[in-house]
């Protein structure tokens, strides 16, 4: 799952933009996050000791999919309130494919947790050391979220749908062909010429007609007439030689190329702290995850203080 996300992410995207197979999608995603944050998770545990590893095991898988469940009911609605037209399976989906990465990467990284666990039995540190890892893998993953957010932007899931657009653009009609005597020879009559005192009705000669020109000794030579180009239909005047205007140059912008960013996107990053914020609470909650060697395992810990204090206190003693 994570070799396809990594490889072919366009993929991805365009299947959770078709809402393609997005069941089978979100359980195989929900499948290999969960072992992946499991075999983290009994990485931190073992810290302290077998049981605590198993735990650990437990409740890592366990935080992330609660704290997904409290959160994305606030970003679907977040997306309705401002028109966009994403579906619950596609959000779920979305947040999925970020959850699944940083699970992947933060179960890459284990070997690199194990080694310093074994090599620098150091409390203090090992708890920075695995709280750095998983916010670096959080960042990568939420990443991937605002990445495949903006996919959707570009297909106008996250902008409201506008009512199908009228053709108001008329093209004027070609100007009829200019009026031009009809050519004679020299010397001869004009056929139709009207009696005298009478003015002589012109013409009209199709354009790019032979258009009669009288020389210096009264003979009359033909040359073609100039083509008649239509008027534009913006009303405006162009320099000799320049293209005619096509009617689709002046065509609207079409929704799926947006010119600016939605509000969806905007509120798409406060969505993104929101997630942190109760993230860190919930695992503040949920704690021990590491379980301190000077204390006996317990599944759960009192609920006091605050994560962002206690690991302003672990720098501080370190």
């Amino acid at each position: 799952m994570i070799e396809r996300i990594l490889r072919d992410r366009e993929g991805i995207w365009q299947q959770i933009v078709a809402e393609r197979d997005l069941n089978g999608l979100t359980g195989r995603m929900l499948t290999s996050s969960a072992i992946a944050l499991a075999c983290y998770g009994a990485v931190l545990g073992f810290f302290h000791s077998p049981l605590m590893a198993l735990t650990s095991a437990l409740k890592l898988p366990l935080l992330f999919l609660v704290t997904l469940a409290i959160c994305l009911p606030t970003l679907y609605l977040f997306n309705l309130v401002f028109g966009a037209r994403l579906s619950v399976r596609q959000s779920l989906a979305l947040v999925m494919v970020a959850i699944t990465v940083t699970s992947m990467l933060a179960v890459a990284f284990a070997p690199i947790s194990l080694f310093f666990l074994i090599t620098a039995n150091d409390y203090g540190f090992f708890k920075l050391l695995n709280v750095a890892i998983l916010t670096l893998s959080a960042l990568v993953g939420l990443r991937f979220l605002t990445g495949g957010m903006q996919v959707l932007n570009d297909h106008g899931l996250l902008a409201p749908e506008a009512p199908a657009a009228k053709a108001t653009e008329q093209v004027s009609a070609p100007a009829p062909a200019q009026a031009v005597p009809a050519a004679v020879p020299a010397g001869a009559t004009p056929v139709g010429t009207p009696p005298a005192g009478q003015s002589a009705a012109p013409v009209a000669v199709p354009a790019g007609a032979p258009v009669g020109e009288s020389t210096s000794n009264g003979a009359v030579t033909t040359a073609p007439a100039p083509a008649q180009v239509p008027a534009q239909s913006t009303g405006a005047s162009f320099p000799p030689g320049y293209p005619p205007q096509r009617p689709w140059d002046n065509a609207p912008i079409r929704r799926g190329e947006p010119t600016q960013r939605p509000a969806s996107m905007t509120l798409l990053y406060i969505w993104i702290l929101l997630f942190g914020f109760v993230g860190t609470q919930l695992a503040w909650t949920l704690r021990p995850f590491f379980g301190d060697p000077g204390q006996d395992f317990a599944f759960f810990r009192s609920i006091d203080g605050n994560f962002y204090a206690e690991i302003l206190r672990t720098i501080a003693n370190l």
